[in-house]
Protein backbone atom coordinates (compact mmCIF):
# COMPACT_ATOMS: atom_id res chain seq x y z
CA UNK A 1 0.00 0.00 0.00
CA UNK A 2 2.90 2.33 0.74
CA UNK A 3 4.05 2.17 -2.87
CA UNK A 4 0.57 3.04 -4.14
CA UNK A 5 -0.23 5.91 -1.81
CA UNK A 6 1.86 8.19 0.40
CA UNK A 7 1.37 8.24 4.17
CA UNK A 8 0.24 11.86 4.01
CA UNK A 9 -2.42 11.03 1.38
CA UNK A 10 -3.55 7.99 3.36
CA UNK A 11 -3.93 10.09 6.52
CA UNK A 12 -5.94 12.65 4.54
CA UNK A 13 -8.24 10.01 3.02
CA UNK A 14 -8.67 8.41 6.46
CA UNK A 15 -9.57 11.75 8.04
CA UNK A 16 -11.87 12.88 5.22
CA UNK A 17 -13.83 9.62 5.23
CA UNK A 18 -13.98 9.56 9.03
CA UNK A 19 -15.14 13.18 9.17
CA UNK A 20 -17.78 12.76 6.48
CA UNK A 21 -19.23 9.55 7.94
CA UNK A 22 -18.83 10.46 11.65
CA UNK A 23 -22.45 11.67 12.03
CA UNK A 24 -23.77 8.44 10.49
CA UNK A 25 -21.47 6.31 12.68
CA UNK A 26 -22.62 8.15 15.81
CA UNK A 27 -26.34 7.98 14.92
CA UNK A 28 -26.13 4.28 14.02
CA UNK A 29 -24.17 3.49 17.20
CA UNK A 30 -26.64 5.37 19.42
CA UNK A 31 -29.77 3.92 17.79
CA UNK A 32 -28.32 0.39 17.71
CA UNK A 33 -27.07 0.67 21.29
CA UNK A 34 -30.45 1.92 22.51
CA UNK A 35 -32.09 -1.00 20.72
CA UNK A 36 -29.77 -3.46 22.46
CA UNK A 37 -30.57 -1.81 25.81
CA UNK A 38 -34.28 -2.39 25.15
CA UNK A 39 -35.21 1.06 23.82
CA UNK A 40 -36.66 -0.13 20.53
CA UNK A 41 -39.04 2.71 19.77
CA UNK A 42 -42.67 2.39 18.81
CA UNK A 43 -44.67 2.43 15.66
CA UNK A 44 -48.24 3.56 16.17
CA UNK A 45 -50.76 1.83 13.92
CA UNK A 46 -54.12 3.48 13.27
CA UNK A 47 -57.02 1.86 11.41
CA UNK A 48 -57.67 3.91 8.28
CA UNK A 49 -59.88 1.71 6.14
CA UNK A 50 -61.11 -1.61 4.97
CA UNK A 51 -61.66 -2.99 1.48
CA UNK A 52 -64.04 -5.89 0.97
CA UNK A 53 -63.97 -8.60 -1.67
CA UNK A 54 -60.24 -8.34 -2.37
CA UNK A 55 -57.46 -10.87 -1.89
CA UNK A 56 -53.76 -10.07 -2.04
CA UNK A 57 -51.19 -12.70 -2.94
CA UNK A 58 -47.53 -12.46 -2.03
CA UNK A 59 -46.80 -14.49 -5.18
CA UNK A 60 -48.45 -11.97 -7.47
CA UNK A 61 -45.98 -10.47 -9.97
CA UNK A 62 -47.97 -7.24 -9.66
CA UNK A 63 -48.10 -7.12 -5.85
CA UNK A 64 -46.94 -3.50 -5.61
CA UNK A 65 -49.58 -2.39 -8.13
CA UNK A 66 -52.19 -4.55 -6.37
CA UNK A 67 -51.45 -2.89 -3.01
CA UNK A 68 -51.51 0.57 -4.63
CA UNK A 69 -54.94 -0.25 -6.12
CA UNK A 70 -56.28 -1.42 -2.73
CA UNK A 71 -55.04 1.74 -1.05
CA UNK A 72 -56.51 3.91 -3.78
CA UNK A 73 -59.88 2.15 -3.52
CA UNK A 74 -59.82 3.02 0.20
CA UNK A 75 -59.20 6.67 -0.67
CA UNK A 76 -55.55 6.61 0.37
CA UNK A 77 -53.13 8.44 -1.91
CA UNK A 78 -49.56 7.52 -1.03
CA UNK A 79 -46.30 6.53 -2.64
CA UNK A 80 -44.01 3.71 -1.62
CA UNK A 81 -41.11 1.82 -3.16
CA UNK A 82 -42.13 -1.80 -2.68
CA UNK A 83 -44.17 -4.19 -0.55
CA UNK A 84 -42.85 -6.62 2.07
CA UNK A 85 -45.10 -9.55 2.86
CA UNK A 86 -45.21 -11.41 6.17
CA UNK A 87 -47.76 -14.16 5.85
CA UNK A 88 -51.13 -12.46 5.42
CA UNK A 89 -49.73 -9.02 6.23
CA UNK A 90 -48.31 -6.61 3.64
CA UNK A 91 -46.16 -3.61 4.56
CA UNK A 92 -45.43 -0.73 2.22
CA UNK A 93 -41.77 0.23 2.35
CA UNK A 94 -39.87 2.20 3.45
CA UNK A 95 -41.08 1.66 7.00
CA UNK A 96 -38.71 4.30 8.40
CA UNK A 97 -41.48 6.86 7.90
CA UNK A 98 -45.26 6.78 7.50
CA UNK A 99 -46.28 3.54 5.81
CA UNK A 100 -49.25 1.20 5.52
CA UNK A 101 -49.99 -2.27 6.81
CA UNK A 102 -52.58 -4.26 4.88
CA UNK A 103 -53.86 -7.38 6.63
CA UNK A 104 -55.79 -10.02 4.75
CA UNK A 105 -58.81 -11.19 6.78
CA UNK A 106 -60.78 -13.62 4.66
CA UNK A 107 -61.87 -11.70 1.55
CA UNK A 108 -61.34 -8.37 3.27
CA UNK A 109 -58.29 -6.21 3.76
CA UNK A 110 -57.90 -4.08 6.87
CA UNK A 111 -55.62 -1.09 6.32
CA UNK A 112 -53.59 0.59 9.05
CA UNK A 113 -51.29 3.60 8.83
CA UNK A 114 -47.98 3.10 10.64
CA UNK A 115 -46.14 6.06 12.12
CA UNK A 116 -42.75 5.25 13.70
CA UNK A 117 -41.29 7.45 16.41
CA UNK A 118 -37.70 8.66 16.02
CA UNK A 119 -36.06 5.55 17.50
CA UNK A 120 -38.26 3.13 15.55
CA UNK A 121 -37.62 5.08 12.35
CA UNK A 122 -33.86 5.06 12.97
CA UNK A 123 -33.95 1.30 13.58
CA UNK A 124 -35.81 0.77 10.31
CA UNK A 125 -33.02 2.72 8.59
CA UNK A 126 -30.45 0.71 10.56
CA UNK A 127 -32.02 -2.54 9.29
CA UNK A 128 -31.98 -1.34 5.68
CA UNK A 129 -35.74 -0.68 5.48
CA UNK A 130 -35.35 2.93 4.40
CA UNK A 131 -35.65 4.61 1.01
CA UNK A 132 -33.57 3.24 -1.89
CA UNK A 133 -31.27 6.26 -1.98
CA UNK A 134 -30.58 5.84 1.73
CA UNK A 135 -29.72 2.16 1.11
CA UNK A 136 -27.10 3.34 -1.38
CA UNK A 137 -25.70 5.69 1.25
CA UNK A 138 -25.55 2.76 3.69
CA UNK A 139 -23.65 0.68 1.12
CA UNK A 140 -21.14 3.51 0.63
CA UNK A 141 -20.97 3.87 4.41
CA UNK A 142 -20.12 0.17 4.79
CA UNK A 143 -17.30 0.44 2.26
CA UNK A 144 -16.04 3.67 3.84
CA UNK A 145 -16.12 2.17 7.34
CA UNK A 146 -13.95 -0.73 6.18
CA UNK A 147 -11.54 1.74 4.55
CA UNK A 148 -11.48 3.94 7.67
CA UNK A 149 -10.70 1.00 9.92
CA UNK A 150 -8.19 -0.62 7.54
CA UNK A 151 -6.34 2.65 6.96
CA UNK A 152 -6.30 3.35 10.71
CA UNK A 153 -4.84 -0.10 11.40
CA UNK A 154 -2.30 0.32 8.62
CA UNK A 155 -1.24 3.73 9.92
CA UNK A 156 -0.96 2.36 13.46
CA UNK A 157 1.14 -0.57 12.29
CA UNK A 158 3.44 1.72 10.30
CA UNK A 159 4.17 3.94 13.29
CA UNK A 160 7.10 2.68 15.40
CA UNK A 161 5.55 4.24 18.53
CA UNK A 162 2.10 2.72 17.92
CA UNK A 163 2.90 -0.61 16.26
CA UNK A 164 2.95 -2.80 19.40
CA UNK A 165 -0.09 -1.08 20.93
CA UNK A 166 -1.98 -1.46 17.64
CA UNK A 167 -1.10 -5.17 17.46
CA UNK A 168 -2.11 -5.83 21.08
CA UNK A 169 -5.36 -3.88 20.92
CA UNK A 170 -6.51 -5.22 17.55
CA UNK A 171 -5.53 -8.75 18.62
CA UNK A 172 -7.52 -8.33 21.85
CA UNK A 173 -10.51 -7.04 19.89
CA UNK A 174 -10.37 -9.99 17.50
CA UNK A 175 -10.00 -12.47 20.37
CA UNK A 176 -12.98 -10.97 22.21
CA UNK A 177 -15.07 -11.10 19.03
CA UNK A 178 -14.21 -14.77 18.53
CA UNK A 179 -14.72 -15.79 22.17
CA UNK A 180 -17.98 -13.91 22.74
CA UNK A 181 -19.46 -14.13 19.27
CA UNK A 182 -18.38 -17.34 17.63
CA UNK A 183 -17.78 -19.83 20.43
Amino acid sequence: MAALISRKTLVSVHLYLASFFAPIIIIMAISGGLYLFGVKGNTTYTDVGQVTGVTLSAKSPTLTADVQAVLKSAGIETSFEYVKDKGRSFYTRPTSREHYLLQQQGNNIVIQRGEPDLQAGLMELHKGHGPSLFKWLEKLFAIALVLIMASGLYLGLQSPMLKNKTLVLSGAGLALFIVLGLL
